[in-house]
């Protein structure tokens, strides 16, 4: 897996589409996404048969509950041979954690090399406003995203997802070789659609985060192979 890498966010409601998708990828298998949609209508075997096919996955479900179950549903998480999941770091530092143990607990009874572990600070679609005024978290949002990147650190994590916007002042806090993923990718003149703090591939790439993560850019495109391989060009230089 490389250190920097595009991640294509696989958001579609059935293996079938799923697959149509891959499958237009000869020559490369990009890393991917599968989030809630796609796992929960196919469950884990849609993990294990893209697996199967070479491809890296990061397995966007965003843990959120009580220290001891995140740790027991991480463990399962890792026997399927994901690369890269995640978790709210609202959960607090404990729930991360006891995450961590599960993950590790669950790559050494698969003999895997453990995944890596990321956790989401603030969710690009939500603005210093609503997080003030519907979740009643007073401090900025940048304030309030570098925290919770201090306390994944903290708990032994990996990196965070956080918007390119905020990628900077992370690894600023937390040493450049904590990880930032980053979702929110756009290009100039298109559609923001849900996501509130966006930044371009080539802009993401000057600000310095490690993973950008792409979804209707690439797998709404006329030519989903030409798109991807442009935002490699555009963020891996």
């Amino acid at each position: 897996m490389n250190k920097k890498d595009v991640i294509i966010a696989l958001d579609f409601k059935d293996r079938a589409e799923t697959m149509d998708f891959l499958q237009r990828f000869t020559d490369e298998k990009p890393f991917v996404k599968i989030g809630m949609e796609l796992f929960y209508g196919e469950g884990p075997d849609i993990v294990r048969e893209i697996k199967d096919r070479g491809h890296s996955i990061f397995l966007d479900l965003k843990l959120h509950d009580i220290p001891m179950t995140v740790k027991k549903a991480m463990k399962n998480l890792a026997l399927l041979g994901v690369d890269m999941t995640n978790l709210h770091c609202a959960g607090t530092i404990e729930m991360m954690k006891y995450a961590m143990d599960g993950l590790t607990e669950g790559a050494l009874e698969a003999g895997r090399e453990k995944a890596l572990l990321i956790g989401v600070t603030q969710l690009t679609s939500t603005s210093e406003e609503r997080m003030q005024k519907e979740l009643l978290i007073n401090a900025s949002i940048n304030d309030c995203i570098v925290k919770y990147a201090e306390n994944a650190k903290e708990a032994g994590l990996d990196g965070v997802v956080c918007s390119p916007l905020e990628a900077a002042m992370v690894k600023d806090a937390c040493g450049k070789s904590f990880l930032t993923v980053t979702p929110g990718i756009r290009y100039p003149g298109a559609e923001v659609q849900d996501q509130v703090r966006v930044t371009s591939p080539a802009d993401a790439r000057a600000i310095g985060t490690d993973y950008i993560v792409v979804g209707r850019p690439i797998t709404k495109a006329e030519d989903p192979v030409a798109a991807y391989r442009k935002v490699c060009a555009d963020f891996l230089g």
